[in-house]
């Protein structure tokens, strides 16, 4: 099959990308992440799969960085619980919405790869999205190569970031790392 893989950022996109090619899939890449937050850390992580893409070699397209879009959808939703499944979403009907108008067979996304998100819930949107894009979504599972991936990117020098992209993760993540303050609606709260 000829199959777009969106591409989360470049050490999440070595596990599929070997996979799908393994499986002699012709594969390109599709990098939406309307998520990522600040526009410095979408660049970098961009210009990343800019640099993977040129070694591995595969093609991938870059959509606009459309943040707008991003914060249109979650607004009223910034809680991990109902932010992650619209942020999914977002970019899982994008890249549907790509593969059906530029010929692909299936789409698919790196995010199956993260053990760190909700991978029955990207499955199912997936699942959805594709139904009512009258496209394929390609399924399969590459958490089982995500450590490997990652040590490999290290090993390569590429980025490998500590947090999924938005601004409401990085705060957690900053949060849970120094608990001698709390981010709240109203201010900070020491």
């Amino acid at each position: 099959m000829n199959i777009l893989l969106h591409i989360c950022c470049a050490p999440c996109a070595i596990h599929p990308v070997e996979e799908l090619k393994r499986q002699k899939h012709a594969v390109a890449g599709y990098f939406y992440n309307p998520n990522i937050h600040p526009c410095a850390e979408y660049v970098k992580r961009r210009d990343e799969v800019k640099r993977y893409a040129k070694d591995t070699p595969l093609t991938v397209v870059y959509a606009d960085y459309d943040i707008e879009n991003y914060f249109q959808r979650i607004v009223y939703n910034e809680a991990p619980k109902d932010r992650c499944p619209v942020c999914w979403w977002t970019r899982i009907e994008a890249a549907a919405k790509f593969a059906k108008e530029n010929g692909f067979d299936a789409f698919t996304t790196t995010l199956l790869g993260s053990p760190y998100q909700d991978h029955g819930v990207i499955r199912k949107l997936g699942e959805d999205v594709a139904s009512s894009a009258e496209i394929t979504f390609h399924y399969e599972d590459y958490r089982a190569g995500f450590r490997a991936a990652h040590e490999r990117a290290k090993a390569q020098g590429l980025y490998c970031q500590n947090y999924c992209g938005c601004i409401f993760s990085e705060r957690e993540r900053v949060e849970k790392k120094d608990k001698s303050h709390k981010v709240t609606r109203v201010g900070v709260r020491y």
